[in-house]
């Protein structure tokens, strides 16, 4: 059967585009041929963004850049649904750290070609507010210090912002915070200081997230995981209880850290027509989140700086460019899928491939669940999960994130060492986890985890195509398979599969 890659959505065809939540993912009748190769086009938009109107629109507040402050006046004087046209040249705000643009309901601000808005490295925030439905378009923003986790753009986090053909570049922080129904199209973040894009909101109501045919470059600049070790606060965008999400078309490369991270309670998600590229860690993680679709994208040269780090100080986990952390299928939580689907991608020369994990100490109430105060989606309120009911069904299942459900095939895995730049350290699969040690009223002691996650959680590679030198890990950390080893039993993974040790890349 013959197999062709869908095309990537280009920047151009967005805005007639309608309807962008997604329909639901349906699972192919018949399994496809894997991917023949890794060319895909990429949404570069960075070097080449759309120009706005050279002239203001009928009935539009022209905003006049001379004038310092003028935006954030005139967005004060007029009334709800109001047009702003930004004329070119470089638009400023009060000297003022907190000096901002509130927008009203329904407001538009778009730019004419050359239009930009600069922070002056004084201004934390440039668009805050909780009116929803705003739309910006054709504008660059730059020049904004929004402190750690906070955000430039939407700093608010209000609901159904339109943001499309936008440049947000060289900012402290993040770039771009999410709300609701937010739709991001055909946008360039690039070059900020922490994320380019933060989909958090207090309370975890974000729904309905689109994220299309953006460049997603250059972010962490601060390099805040050096600042700060551990945080988990780096990449190119960050995702956080957000239930479903439409990732589509992007090009998110070289960014400090992984290029796209799912961390805690998010669900429904489709990653979809992607190309990610050398992203200084992952390229994608989805962490103690549920069900998601990642399919016809392309992954290459990811991780290599993070994983060459680690072996450097001889550190052998399986560090993954797809990193599945405590992140499953779930059929009791609504989505378009029920579990975790990986399937038509292309992963090439990469530091390792895909990871599936779970800490065996980590989970609703205990001390190593760094989401603090989270409980999993099924349990309502970590301080169920405690003894002695923890012990006992259904909170023994209940109170885990399970890597669970995952379902990885029709994937073209391509390998050359010489071009990762690495040797036998690279190039894993692996589905592990750690003996459970703490605490000492953990029901999850010993390797009853590592067991379950190889052998009894549904976890699957299938027809998928290899090239190159692979190797593989099952259950416990520390040890390493062949692809006979990988495909005979007790594991009998990768069943239909596909493997040729010439070099892939």
């Amino acid at each position: 059967m013959t197999w062709r890659r869908r095309a990537v959505p280009v920047a151009l065809a967005l805005l007639a585009a309608t309807g962008c939540e997604g329909a639901p993912a349906a699972r192919p009748a018949a399994a496809p041929a894997a991917p023949s190769s890794a060319t895909a086009a990429v949404a570069r938009v960075c070097d080449a963004p759309a120009a706005g109107p050279a002239k203001a629109p009928a009935g539009a507040v022209v905003v006049d850049p001379s004038v310092v402050g003028d935006l954030a006046a005139k967005t004060e004087r007029s009334p709800a649904g109001t047009t702003f046209w930004l004329r070119p040249g470089e638009h400023r705000l009060e000297p003022e750290a907190y000096a901002q643009v509130i927008p009203k309901e329904g407001n538009r601000y778009l730019g004419a070609p050359g239009a930009v808005l600069d922070g002056r490295r004084t201004n934390q925030y440039a668009f805050g507010g909780t009116a929803a439905g705003v739309t910006l378009r054709h504008l660059t923003v730059r020049g904004f210090v929004a402190p750690r986790d906070e955000g430039v753009v939407n700093h608010d986090s209000a609901d159904g912002w339109v943001i499309e053909h936008t440049t947000i570049r060289d900012n402290a922080g993040a770039g771009l915070m999410a709300g609701a129904r937010q739709h991001l199209r055909a946008s360039c973040l690039k070059d900020n200081g922490q994320y380019g894009m933060n989909a958090y909101k207090a309370g975890d109501s974000i729904r309905g997230l689109v994220v299309e045919g953006n460049e997603i470059t250059g972010n962490n600049t601060d390099d805040w995981e050096r600042r700060e070790p551990g945080c988990g606060c780096t990449g190119g965008v960050k995702f956080w209880a957000v239930d479903g999400a439409d990732v589509r078309g992007n090009w998110v490369h070289d960014n400090r850290g992984a290029g796209l991270w799912a961390d805690t309670n998010n669900n429904d998600f489709l990653f979809e027509g992607n190309v990610l590229e050398a992203n200084d860690g992952a390229a994608l993680m989805y962490e103690t989140s549920y069900n998601a679709v990642v399919r016809d994208n392309t992954i290459r040269r990811n991780n290599r700086v993070e994983g060459r780090a680690a072996a450097g100080r001889g550190d052998d986990f399986p560090y993954a460019t797809v990193y599945l952390s405590e992140a499953g299928g779930e059929p009791r939580v609504r989505a378009r899928t029920d579990r975790i689907e990986v399937y038509r991608n292309v992963l090439e020369d990469n530091w390792n491939g895909i990871t599936l994990w779970e800490n065996a100490d980590r989970f609703c109430n205990s001390p190593a669940n760094t989401s603090a105060g989270y409980c999993t989606l099924l349990v309502a309120g970590a301080g169920r999960c405690a003894p002695p009911a923890i012990a006992e069904e259904p909170l023994r299942s209940d109170c885990r994130w399970k890597t669970q459900r995952v379902d990885i095939h029709d994937n073209l895995f391509l390998l050359d060492p010489a071009a990762a730049g690495c040797a036998a350290e690279c190039g894993r699969m692996a589905v592990v986890a750690n003996e459970g040690t703490a605490p000492d009223w953990s029901p999850y002691r010993g390797a009853g985890v590592a067991e379950a996650i190889a052998h009894r959680q549904g976890n699957r590679w299938h027809a998928n195509v290899y090239r190159g030198p692979w190797s593989f890990a099952a259950g416990g950390l520390g040890g390493v398979l062949d692809a006979g080893q990988w495909r005979g039993a007790p594991h009998r993974q990768d069943a239909g599969s596909t493997f040729e040790s010439r070099a892939g890349g």
